[in-house]
């Protein structure tokens, strides 16, 4: 009877012992399991928060693309402004020099047909003997109608500017060079700031080139350039002392001449004639 009862208390017992290990096993696996899953919820979770940092960078750096390329094209049409604005300031500058230059040149004509206006009222108001003394003509006879006073002819000094340059350049067409220069020098003896005056500087130039007096011409051409460096004369100038070096045999001179009207004035028709001299295209 007792031997009855103890068999299925043994077996209860041995089944508690058995399946206690298989339980808490259990258990284990899925506290295994359940982290495994909140681990791989934070992995999506940090992924998705990693793609929405990745497109707002996206975002920003197009921002600052747009940004800069707006502040590159401010800062270029500010710049093209500003250019604009200096070299328009440049041609209202020479166009009031030019005018100073002509208000200058106008008052000396002003000047000098004042003067010979004065003259010829100081000769014409003069006693017959007085005008005779001077050289001014012949005293009128005692008897009769005095006759008409003889013309005034203007000394050097009190001829205009206009009429001295237009002597000087035409002795120079008609090829007289000696003649040419010299005028052209009183020219710029008594008008150094009319407006010819630098034409009057290259004609010197280019009528003692023609001359072949190729030193004098190289002294001639580079005052040109250094006492009117804004004249549109200065490309030529570079160009035809290169040609009197050349003539005198100085072949490096004469290229250093001809590569500064190039570099210097490169669309003026003087740096095509240097380039043809060089022997480039």
């Amino acid at each position: 009877m007792t031997h009855r009862l103890l068999r299925p208390l043994a077996a209860s017992i041995l089944a508690v012992v058995v399946s206690a290990p298989a339980s808490a096993a259990n258990k284990e696996h899925q506290q295994l399991m359940a982290d495994l899953r909140i681990l791989q919820e934070q992995s999506q979770l940090l992924q998705n928060m990693l793609t929405t940092l990745a497109d707002a960078l996206k975002a920003v750096n197009a921002r600052i693309d747009q940004q800069a390329e707006a502040n590159r094209k401010t800062f270029a049409d500010e710049k093209l402004l500003i250019d604009t604005i200096i070299k328009d300031l440049g041609v209202v500058r020479e166009k009031v020099d030019d005018n100073n230059v002509r208000v200058g040149s106008l008052a000396q004509e002003v000047d000098a047909l004042r003067q010979l206006v004065q003259q010829a009222l100081a000769r014409s108001q003069a006693p017959p003997s007085d005008v005779a003394a001077a050289g001014g003509g012949v005293p009128p006879p005692t008897g009769g109608t005095p006759s008409t006073p003889a013309p005034v002819v203007p000394s050097t000094s009190g001829a205009s500017p206009t009429k001295t340059y237009e002597q000087a350049y035409g002795d120079y067409a008609s090829g007289l060079w000696d003649l040419a220069i010299d005028g052209f020098e009183a020219f710029l003896k008594d008008f150094p700031k009319a407006t010819q005056a630098d034409d009057a500087q290259f004609y010197i130039g280019r009528a003692y080139l023609n001359d072949a007096k190729y030193d004098k011409a190289v002294e001639a051409f580079d005052k040109v350039i250094r006492t009117y460096p804004s004249s549109n004369n200065v490309p030529s100038s570079y160009y035809l002392k290169g040609v009197a070096l050349r003539s005198l045999k100085q072949t490096d001179s004469a290229r250093d001449a001809w590569n500064t009207v190039i570099k210097t004035y490169p669309d003026s028709p003087a740096a095509s004639q240097a380039r043809q001299a060089l022997g480039r295209p």
